[in-house]
């Protein structure tokens, strides 16, 4: 698996201007409709229950 440089896109995804926290994503959550959410450790948990079009159960992939 290569290895990529993503920014975490925050527990919103990305859409709620502000909420980037720069850490570089380890892991990929599978979205309806949208483009996978990257996430860091730290945001993984909080993403599952605010970002929007999270499957359930949700398909997370392990990126770094």
């Amino acid at each position: 698996m290569p290895l990529r440089e993503a920014p975490c896109r925050g527990p919103y995804g990305g859409e709620v201007e502000g909420t980037e926290c720069g850490e570089r994503a380890r892991f990929e959550v599978i979205r309806h409709r949208r483009p996978p959410l990257q996430l860091c450790p730290v945001h993984l948990g909080p993403a599952l229950l605010l970002a929007d079009a999270i499957l359930w159960p949700p398909e997370i992939r392990l990126i770094a």
